[in-house]
Parts: structure tokens; C-alpha cells; sequence
């Protein structure tokens, strides 16, 4: 014959108590903080842009201005464009990876407050 399908036993009282008392910890924390909306999003690309296109163009500009005062055998608003482009893409990194470590951060901590 087969033997019928087994049941796990219930969870104990003070088990199911916690469960629940930690995930109505969580909801109300996540009413309280809100969730990031569309706003938010567009505001960080935003960010992340103008963190890269003012060293960009700050670089064109000295090089052009170098390039009218001090002509030579280079450019220097070339040179200087990819400087300030490679510089402002690590501004933009160096940013996001920040934002990045602070969520991690705050979501860690709400883990470890809600245990």
C-alpha cells in the first residue's frame, strides 16, 4: 500500500507570533519610507549625466582656448575632451557605486533590526 502524504507539524506559537509581528514591522517601515517613484529614477540619471557631461565640457573648453593661445602639433580640445569625458565617468561611477553601498547598507540593517 502507499503511505499517505506527510503533513510537516505546525509551526509553534511563538514562531508564527514572531513571523508575523517581524513582517508588520517591514510593511510599516516600507510605508514610512515609500518607495522610490519615477521621479526619483529620472532625477538619478539626471545625476549620473551631468556628473559626466560638465567635466566633458569643461575639458573642451580649456582645450579650446589652449588650442587658440597655444597652437602646437596636437589638439589639445581632443585631449582634453576625453580627459574630462574619462574623468567624468568616473565621477559617475564612483557615484552610483556610493548610492549603491548606502542601499545595501539600509537594507542589511533593516534585516538585521527586524530579527
Amino acid at each position: 500500500m502507499t503511505e499517505p502524504p506527510r503533513v510537516p507539524p505546525p509551526k509553534p506559537a511563538a514562531t508564527l507570533a514572531s513571523e508575523v509581528e517581524a513582517k508588520a514591522r517591514r510593511k510599516l517601515r516600507a510605508r514610512r519610507q515609500g518607495t522610490p517613484g519615477v521621479w526619483f529614477g529620472l532625477g538619478m540619471m539626471g545625476l549620473v549625466g551631468w556628473s559626466v557631461v560638465v567635466p566633458t565640457l569643461l575639458g573642451a573648453a580649456l582645450g579650446i582656448w589652449l588650442d587658440k593661445h597655444h597652437p602646437g602639433g596636437h589638439s589639445w580640445t581632443l585631449a582634453l575632451l576625453v580627459a574630462g569625458l574619462v574623468i567624468g565617468c568616473f565621477n559617475a561611477w564612483h557615484w552610483v557605486a556610493k548610492e549603491d553601498r548606502a542601499m545595501h547598507r539600509d537594507a542589511e540593517e533593516h534585516e538585521h533590526a527586524d530579527e
